[in-house]
């Protein structure tokens, strides 16, 4: 096995070799960095990377292997953080020039529980400032670059993440989704990102649009996601909304989903598409027959929530957070944000209720729509991976498109709160990945899961490696 066939090992197929001595932690994660070393120059997938810890973490899981029955469910896989989330004494930028040398003096839940899970800890993502668009560039580092193509944006707002977990840099990674930013990277890169029922994760400290904000994991494989949610899952007393659980995510991903009703929108009756990204999307739904699923196109009757619920929410939020400060930082904040800032100021709080209002006639709207379906399947995103650097497409099929505006298909389900993953289902012609959107019932994180996994298991993905070897 070459190192860079041990570095694209899935977690699954390392706790295995693991168990059995046939490859160390310690051995993984030496490959696994001097592969970090190599890539991350140009990838600029890691603000921060750690691989004193790192290697401090394979040594505890090596010797967890050699006089442990039972390791704990994630001793020596390789896991990156998103530098939005706090770890002690480690720096966590969040993108931002205003916290550029900010060093936390404690964990976040998610980085206590992947802990004392065993993980390998590798470092901090990169990630737009604050996590405020779909492409991760600011000015600490720059530019994330698809693994697929330099020079093409691996997305965001946890794009670092998911190029990591695409360029063989860790099975594992950490990210956050408030309007798509767990799955557009993830369709960006070719891997599979699960944006988890809202509150399933804990949060703390939340995210500046709390409401709206899922933490969730990204992976090659979906059971890789799985093993991780089972980690990451159940309440805690820091985020105050916050979901208890009992489920193994692992387990429930056996069984066969023949008999479910799926429905299927190229376009949620709205969203501009590129006619290709449209073709191989529809394929792939059609899929959903040859799994014994009864699939038929249908959406809600609903206009885009952008105008009158996502975006007066998510500016007044960022407007929220400099309210008294702006002028003395504005120099040392992103300008798209600082635009985005002064849109949210000149909302008044009426006008935000009112979306809040609106927000939950709109979950009611999509709660009503899924009685009569399982799963709902769309395009992940409208478009593949665009330049990287620039905060939007620019155009969708003649269509202008602004900060956000663009990812239609993925915002309206952080309204919801509904579960939903991107999984992989092909390439544009000039090989730039392509995502499916699978999502599910309220709180219905398995059906979701077991979905993919069967979606995997016909049209598998996670052996395509993108051109950097």
């Amino acid at each position: 096995m070459t190192a860079t066939d041990l570095c694209y090992l899935s977690a699954l197929q390392l706790r295995a070799l693991y168990q059995k001595h046939e490859v160390s932690p310690v051995e993984v994660t030496e490959a696994v960095l001097r592969r970090m070393d190599q890539l991350n120059p140009s990838l600029n997938a890691f603000i921060t990377m750690t691989p004193e810890l790192a290697l401090e973490g394979a040594r505890i899981a090596e010797q967890a292997y050699q006089t442990d029955d039972s390791p704990p469910p994630l001793a020596g896989i390789p896991t990156s953080i998103k530098d939005l989330v706090p770890m002690t004494g480690i720096c966590t930028t969040r993108g931002s020039l205003l916290y550029k040398d900010w060093v936390p003096d404690y964990d976040a839940p998610i980085v206590e529980r992947l802990h004392e899970a065993g993980t390998v800890m590798l470092g901090k993502t990169n990630l737009p400032e604050l996590g405020w668009k779909g492409d991760s560039t600011n000015r600490i580092i720059g530019s994330t670059h698809n693994p697929w193509k330099y020079g093409r944006t691996a997305g965001g707002s946890s794009g670092g993440g998911t190029a990591a977990v695409a360029a063989g840099l860790g099975p594992l990674a950490q990210g956050s989704d408030g309007a798509g930013s767990i799955r557009i990277p993830a369709s960006f890169c070719g891997i599979y990102g699960l944006k988890p029922s809202w509150g399933l994760i804990p949060q703390y400290p939340a995210s500046a649009v709390e409401l709206f904000s899922h933490l969730g994991p990204m992976t090659r494989t979906v059971a890789d996601s799985a093993l991780m949610l089972n980690v990451m899952a159940g309440a805690d007393p820091r985020d105050r909304l916050s979901l208890p659980t009992e489920t193994d995510y692992l387990a429930a991903l056996e069984g066969n989903i023949a008999g479910l009703r799926v429905a299927w929108s190229p376009d949620l009756g709205y969203a501009p598409i590129d006619p290709e990204v449209r073709e191989i999307v529809a394929k792939a739904a059609e899929r959903f027959s040859e799994l014994g699923c009864h699939v038929e196109e249908a959406h809600p009757d609903l206009e885009d929530p952008w105008d009158s619920i996502v975006h007066i929410i998510w500016a007044s939020a960022f407007a929220g957070l400099h309210l008294h400060d702006l002028e003395a930082v504005r120099d040392q904040i992103d300008p798209g944000l600082v635009k985005v800032i002064e849109q949210g100021l000149q909302f008044s709080g009426a006008e935000v209720a009112i979306a809040y209002a609106r927000r939950n006639d709109y979950y009611h709207a999509w709660r009503r729509f899924m009685e009569q379906y399982d799963l709902l399947l769309t395009p992940t995103l409208p478009v593949t991976a665009f330049a990287a650097g620039v905060d939007h497409p620019g155009q969708i099929n003649g269509q202008s498109t602004t900060y956000l505006g663009w990812t239609a298909f993925t915002y309206p389900f952080d309204i919801t709160g509904q579960p939903a993953a991107s999984v992989p289902c092909g390439f544009d012609r000039d090989g730039l990945p392509v995502g499916l959107q699978i999502v599910g019932q309220w709180r219905d994180d398995v059906t979701v899961l077991r979905a993919s996994a069967a979606f995997e298991a016909l049209a598998p993905w996670a052996e395509k490696r993108p051109p950097l070897d």
